[in-house]
């Protein structure tokens, strides 16, 4: 009802202003010609004391009297035609006060039937709290306020924290990973979660908070793929280059060699000194043999790198006869990224998307392939400068 009154309100004010300017009567004003006339009527008198006094003959007398008549009529004749001009005016201001007093709220109240939902019920927000459904600010609504009000229940703090982080509120994020992790206790997952945050935070660099939140994780949970990614990351930016290796090294070691990190792993193999592994591919893609892993240990490293670089080539042209194949697209980006062509990457990537809407499950794992090696994609969020791993909580 309160909402109804100010809209009123607001109606009134505005219509006022509109229609104060036409409500406003000018000033009155003699007619420009209202000297003219009372000098004609000054000479008539005056004709007549001169014609009483016998000054002029009566001949002359009548033939002034016509003259100065005729002029009369004529300027009473423009007084008329200004007040017909005035009257006309006066009548336009009448219809365009009525316009503007009708016509807006009339348009509003039809386009208001036509498109709005006069029959719909109020819905206060404690109402929409009770039954958010699948609104994500609800449900965080919902969930903040019953932390304000149960403060100390750990495991909400613990549902709060990721979402906190992919909505980019990553101070709110620090905070609940915080209390779910004194309320609760430390895991891997929370602790990891921590130390991303923390990361995202300041631009991808590892902090020497993060570090002891990722390294905390490790000792927990020793398979904690993306607290050892940010381990090695952390002695990488150190300038600790065989540790950053060696960490990488056994992320591999310990990973299927199809595993959607590996690309990025095997990046930053590379760049610390190390050797990489052949791309994992599907028979039906150009995989390697038994026997051709066999020989490629005995290669140098230039002869196995144009071996993969082979390999690579075989996978782009047989994508691109057949295109329609996902994991085919998604192992050639990678593989270019491990080759450190990046500008085939991009290209292999933006090829992909052409052919799988990034609206679609397929073209999301190459959207998601994208932030894990540091590519833009249209449409892909790059939450920080430093890619995350992939892995779920």
């Amino acid at each position: 009802m309160i909402l109804w009154i100010l809209l009123a309100l607001m109606t009134a004010i505005v219509a006022a202003a509109l229609l104060y300017p036409l409500y406003r009567r000018p000033e009155a004003l003699a007619p420009d010609n209202a000297g003219e006339i009372e000098v004609y009527r000054d000479q008539m008198k005056e004709l007549d004391r001169d014609r009483a006094g016998g000054l002029i003959s009566a001949e002359e007398a009548e033939y002034a009297r016509a003259e100065i008549g005729r002029r009369l009529l004529a300027a009473a004749g423009k007084e008329n035609v200004d007040a017909a001009d005035a009257a006309k005016a006066s009548g336009l201001r009448r219809m365009a006060i009525g316009i503007v007093t009708v016509a807006p709220p009339a348009i509003g109240l039809c386009l208001y039937i036509m498109l709005g939902s006069p029959g719909l019920p109020d819905q206060p927000l404690e109402a929409r709290l009770a039954n958010p459904g699948n609104d994500m600010s609800l449900l965080v609504a919902k969930a903040e306020r019953h932390l304000a009000q149960n403060p100390n229940d750990g495991s909400g703090w613990d549902i709060l924290a990721p979402i906190y982080f992919r909505t980019a509120r990553l101070g709110d994020a620090e905070l609940a990973y915080r209390n779910a992790i004194r309320l609760i206790g430390p895991s891997a997952a929370r602790l990891s979660g921590l130390g991303e945050t923390l990361v995202v935070a300041n631009d991808g660099i590892v902090t020497e908070d993060a570090r002891s939140a990722f390294e905390e994780a490790v000792r927990l949970e020793p398979g904690d793929v993306r607290a050892r990614f940010y381990v090695g990351v952390a002695q990488e930016q150190a300038g600790k280059a065989a540790d950053a290796k060696a960490t990488f090294e056994e992320i591999a070691k310990a990973s299927p060699r199809d595993a959607p990190w590996m690309g990025l792993i095997n990046e930053h193999i590379a760049k610390n000194g190390g050797t990489v592994a052949a791309p994992a591919a599907p028979p039906s893609l150009g995989a390697p043999s038994a026997d051709d892993v066999a020989a490629a240990q005995d290669m140098s490293q230039g002869d196995r790198q144009d071996m993969i670089r082979g390999m690579v080539d075989s996978l782009a042209s047989k994508l691109e006869a057949d295109p329609n194949n996902i994991e085919g697209w998604l192992r050639l980006v990678r593989s270019y990224m491990v080759l450190g062509d990046r500008d085939k990457a991009e290209a292999a990537l933006k090829t992909g998307l052409e052919h799988f809407s990034a609206d679609g499950s397929e073209g999301r794992q190459l959207v998601a392939l994208a932030r894990e090696i540091g590519l833009s994609a249209e449409g892909a969020a790059n939450p920080g400068a430093t890619p995350k791993m992939g892995v779920t909580q």
